[in-house]
């Protein structure tokens, strides 16, 4: 503080201070940068316990000792001020938010973090008394604060950096993975962050979940390599919610490891989990075409196995998140069916696109053979009608190019045609792209109270449309609607 004071600039007060936690004396200057490495390179906040007990592991042994292991009060002693724990959380951070962009600068300070912390992590879960840990905990015992952290994050630190040294260490944590408490945290962390489910789920239990699973689940390539070396695995083994390997890493969008599995003998490319998503149908939702690309390449891989919730398959989930690369690769696949429909409501990929305004995956979708542009849900509600109501003027457009595109389909619950819509929520332009089309019958009535499109127009007060619907030498400008028996004029 004396420093800015002065006029010094906030990095070299910064500079200053690591040069004074270098010149510290015996191993405190060690403790002092290690410190910062773990606070400044975590993957989420660290509790004050956890970078105790990973400074305190001492690579290549076997077992903790609780005497290698410094309090927080030295680390934070060690690190000169640079580092503070939170009173009410407990979390350990550094002091201010410009520190960490002046360290993530500095990239001579630290050597390989990631690849150090990777192998830290392993270290610890490698422990005999972690290895002892029963996988049925639902947390880590406060004697090992670590294990949750190392068991979640191993995989993330080894695969941001080459890590040569953490390699056999994975592999011993991954032979007999299945009874290791590290799996039960990590499909506890990862089921959680995502459904905030009970952790009694049976989601949570790892039954199934084979080192093979965990290397997937964490993308690191060489690994899955190496493991496969090791002995005979059951390719398409499933976990407790019926997911495979090949599941887990297409899941994780990790390219090279799908990539890798796919070239095992008799994997199965299609080996859905107990919902029915297949690993083509997670790349799909995510985008990520290289491995959409992969597992379309093989001839058995099926494009259209639907989920079991929704029937949404892996057409229908590109579509919906507006990946338009994947859906033209997927609709290149002469056996993808463009046609499919979701459970609840009946709706094609077409009606969905044009529901979620997607214009782009509309166009390709009607450039397609075999595409019915008249396919409606089990209200009969079109994608035509949905898009006049809503006045997506661009996707009508595009509707009324195709040749074998009705105009008039009205809708079972009100008898409303896609004009009707259109003139009652008073979309001119929408009104006037419809009634350019010679097929397009301007007095078709509602069923609710007999109201056309010309009275429903004049009720709501759009002149534009009235205008436009007057124009059309067929439209009756005196029909009477069977509710309260009233023209348009009325």
């Amino acid at each position: 503080m004396d420093e800015m004071t002065r006029g010094n600039h906030l990095g070299d007060v910064y500079g200053t201070t690591l040069e004074r936690i270098k010149a510290l004396k015996g191993s405190r200057s060690r403790l002092g940068i290690d410190a910062l490495m773990w606070v400044s390179h975590s993957e989420r906040p660290l509790r004050a316990s956890e970078p105790c007990h990973a400074l305190g592991v001492r690579i290549g042994s076997t077992d903790l000792d609780v005497e290698n292991v410094p309090t927080i009060r030295t680390l934070i002693g060690c690190s000169l001020g640079l580092i503070t724990v939170e009173a009410s959380s407990s979390i350990v951070r550094l002091v201010h938010f410009t520190l960490q962009e002046y360290l993530s600068s500095n990239l001579s300070l630290f050597q390989s973090p990631h690849s150090m912390i990777a192998e830290v992590c392993l270290t610890y879960l490698n422990f005999r008394c972690v290895r002892e840990l029963s996988p049925t905990l639902l947390s880590a015992p406060p004697i090992v604060p670590f294990v949750e952290y190392a068991s979640c994050y191993w995989g993330k630190h080894t695969g941001e950096e080459k890590a040569e040294r953490a390699a056999p260490l994975a592999l011993l944590l991954l032979i007999g993975y299945e009874e290791h408490i590290a799996s039960r945290l990590l499909l506890l962390h990862y089921y959680e962050h995502r459904y905030c489910q009970d952790p009694n789920d049976k989601r949570f239990i790892p039954k199934g979940f084979t080192g093979l699973h965990g290397a997937a689940f964490h993308g690191i390539g060489e690994i899955v390599v190496a493991l496969l070396a090791t002995k005979e695995w059951s390719i398409n083994e499933r976990d407790s919610m019926g997911r495979t390997a090949l599941w887990w890493a297409a899941m994780g969008g990790h390219e090279d490891t799908v990539k890798i599995l796919l070239q095992v003998k008799d994997i199965d490319p299609n080996a859905a989990d107990t919902g029915g998503r297949t690993p083509l149908g997670w790349a799909a939702e995510r985008g990520d075409e290289g491995i959409v690309r992969m597992l379309l390449e093989r001839e058995d891989t099926n494009s259209n196995a639907a989920e079991t919730l929704y029937g949404r398959t892996p057409l229908g989930w590109a579509a919906d998140r507006g990946h338009e690369g994947i859906v033209r690769m997927l609709l290149e696949r002469e056996d993808t069916n463009p046609n499919t429909r979701s459970i609840q409501y009946g709706r094609t990929l077409l009606w969905l696109a044009v529901w979620s305004r997607r214009e782009g995956i509309v166009r390709i979708l009607l450039e397609r053979e075999g595409v019915n542009p008249n396919a409606a849900d089990i209200e009969d509600r079109t994608p035509l009608s949905w898009a006049a109501e809503y006045g997506h003027g661009a996707m009508v457009r595009m509707l009324l190019e195709r040749a074998d595109i009705n105009p008039n389909t009205a809708d079972t619950l009100y008898g409303r045609t896609p004009l009707w819509w259109a003139a009652g929520r008073g979309h001119e332009e929408i009104v006037k792209l419809l009634l350019e089309r010679a097929d397009t019958n301007p007095n078709t009535a509602d069923t609710e109270y007999g109201r056309t499109p010309l009275r429903r127009g004049a009720e709501c007060g759009h002149e534009g449309i009235v205008k436009s619907l007057l124009e059309r030498a067929d439209t009756n400008p005196n029909t009477v609607d069977t509710n309260y028996g009233q023209t348009p004029l009325l």
